[in-house]
């Protein structure tokens, strides 16, 4: 009894890299702040790169602190989406098979989020990086942290609390 060939790595990474592209794609607002995400295994970093346009004090000048709750909401929510995807494309069948054709699940919606301003957000990218603290059938609790140029001095911190869609594929 002969096992199937394993995929190369390579086509595997591909696979992941364009159901997050496809995933951070289907949401306008994510296009027009303008963020991007970095993949490393399960573990994403969301990159909001300065613009003239974030600016909400230009006397400091500072980030808009509208912008700045959005791009840790936008983390928030990514992460959550990609720990199902994650998971779908990990058990395989009809649920990977969707996600490669670009299906995905409803995105959790907010039921609270409470955002901490720390610091000034200077001009200059800024990163962030969420944490699923729970995360069940109809609820989940996700902590995000934003920092610039040091991942110790974060700038602002956000936890929010999400109503799960109901999943298609299960």
């Amino acid at each position: 009894m002969s096992r199937p060939k394993p995929e190369p790595v390579q086509v595997i990474k591909q696979r992941r890299d364009d159901a997050l592209q496809k995933l951070a794609g289907g949401v306008p607002y994510i296009q027009h702040l303008g963020v991007n995400f970095d993949r490393r295994g399960d573990e994403l970093t969301a990159n909001l790169p300065f613009s003239q346009s974030l600016i909400g004090n230009p006397f400091l000048p500072a980030i808009h602190g509208g912008a700045t709750g959005a791009f840790l909401e936008i983390a928030a929510v990514m992460e959550l989406m990609w720990s199902i995807v994650w998971k779908q494309m990990e058990n395989g069948g009809p649920a990977a098979e969707a996600i490669e054709r670009g299906e995905f699940p409803a995105m959790p919606k907010t039921i609270d989020f409470t955002v901490d301003y720390l610091r000034t957000g200077l001009p200059r990218d800024a990163y962030a990086r969420a944490r699923v603290n729970r995360s069940g059938r109809r609820y989940a609790s996700v902590h995000v942290e934003a920092w610039q140029d040091n991942k110790t001095r974060i700038f602002a911190q956000a936890t929010g609390h999400f109503l799960m869609p109901e999943l298609i594929f299960e």
